[in-house]
């Protein structure tokens, strides 16, 4: 915002005299409200780390120059050195340091000229791949635990070749370290980087893939930013570990990456077990081994003696009479319920076959009596169901005979043969 002349609180008609501080801090108040946190590009020179943290250095082009300070919560991001002579761009305040009546720039971040673009390209690949789903958690795949051969694509004489191979000497020295030497920075570097990735998936001789390099600018690491290497690392068919750089360091590599190491180093510490802590372990388990047997043992033992002093194992031939005895016992009582049971049964039969007996129509007839039957074989039991004239059958204790019927009131039976 523009300051009209009327925004100074002191005019020469008030009468008032101001003293250096008071003019001091209404130039810092109106370099407050003028600008807002900027971009300036100019020359480094005379670079200073102070001890504190904090670092101090001038910006200038051919016709001008601008102190400026970097607090130390900011030159911890810092991904390269500064020195004299580089061409670079500072993002921070302006403010007027009042013990020395002077403006500087309070540097928020500091990076190489020609670095805006690239992050610029940076965030627009993110933004094409993510949309993609190459950054998927979903389809990210477990290190194995115990690998056998691990492929390595850096610089074959890079000092991340070296830190890494340190590294599995002294944490697991089983291991087989395959090197596919690439160019780790400038023109054809990524299309190296990822022909090695795409050989190591199509040959499938390793367990798990290492894509690295040291620290740098982000020109530096830009061969890990690119399309070409992203797509390598999301079609391998084996694990991808991207270690490029230092912690403060984020590539495309790292986003697309089965998991991200914050350096070389790192990858390998992550990548292989610890032999040292696996031989404690194995010690530690063969002692709580050893505990377990020998209590396991001494548990038996007691056992043992437990049951070594039972009553039943000194008398184990009165055992044997004494089950055979109640054998004996369940044998007789056994027969003795099969007998009654039969008993019983053949009682009630016969009791039953006489009551049967007692009220068959046979019993009757031999009693003197006699079933008189019509044509149609059914028994009469009135005189008045019987029709004049009707053929009769008479069934006798003994054989039967054929009549017919005179009248109802005093029926004459004869013989029908004498008819």
């Amino acid at each position: 915002m523009d300051s009209g002349p009327n925004d100074f609180p002191y005019s020469t008609s008030s009468g008032h005299t101001l003293t250096v501080a008071e003019l001091t801090r209404e130039i810092k108040r109106m370099f407050r409200e003028r600008f807002e946190p900027l971009w300036i590009e100019g020359e480094l020179s005379g670079c200073k780390a102070h001890g504190s943290g904090h670092f101090y250095f001038t910006l200038k082009d051919a016709t001008a120059q601008l102190s400026c300070a970097m607090w130390r919560m900011y030159a911890k991001g810092l991904r390269f050195a500064p020195t004299d002579g580089m061409k670079v761009q500072a993002f921070g305040q302006l403010e007027v340091y009042e013990p020395q009546g002077k403006y500087q720039l309070i540097v928020y971040e500091l990076r190489l000229s020609g670095e805006g673009e690239l992050q610029r390209a940076f965030e627009e690949l993110k933004r094409k791949l993510e949309k993609e789903g190459l950054f998927e958690s979903s389809r990210k795949r477990q290190l194995p635990k115990f690998p056998q051969r691990i492929g390595l694509v850096t610089s074959g004489t890079g000092a991340a070749l070296h830190d890494m191979r340190t590294v599995a000497s002294r944490r697991w020295p089983l291991a087989e370290l395959i090197l596919r030497s690439v160019r780790v920075q400038g023109k054809g570097a990524a299309e190296e980087i990822a022909a090695a990735i795409m050989q190591f998936s199509r040959e499938k001789h390793v367990d798990v893939i290492i894509v690295g390099r040291g620290g740098g600018s982000l020109e530096d690491l830009w061969a890990f930013n690119e399309e070409a290497v992203a797509r390598a690392i999301f079609a391998s068919h084996i694990p991808v570990v991207s270690a490029v750089g230092h912690e403060v360091d984020f590539t495309i590599a790292d986003f697309v990456a089965d998991v991200r190491a914050p350096t070389p180093s790192a990858a390998m510490e992550i990548v292989l077990p610890d032999g040292e802590e696996i031989i404690r372990q194995l010690h530690q388990l063969n002692r709580r081994l050893s505990r377990m047997t020998v209590d396991r043992v001494a548990y038996l033992r007691q056992q043992l003696r437990t049951l070594a002093s039972h009553w039943a194992l000194k008398q184990p031939e009165h055992l044997v009479q004494l089950a055979a005895q109640r054998l004996d016992e369940l044998s007789g009582r056994l027969k003795e319920s099969a007998i009654a049971f039969h008993e019983n049964a053949l009682s009630e039969y016969t009791h039953l076959s006489e009551l049967l007996a007692a009220v068959s129509p046979q019993r009757v007839l031999q009693r003197g009596f006699a079933i008189v039957r019509n044509r149609e074989g059914v028994a009469m039991r009135r005189a008045a169901e019987i029709v004049p004239g009707e053929l009769l059958s008479i069934e006798l204790a003994e054989g039967r005979l054929q009549a017919r019927a005179k009248n109802h009131d005093t029926p004459e039976l004869f013989d029908d043969r004498k008819d």
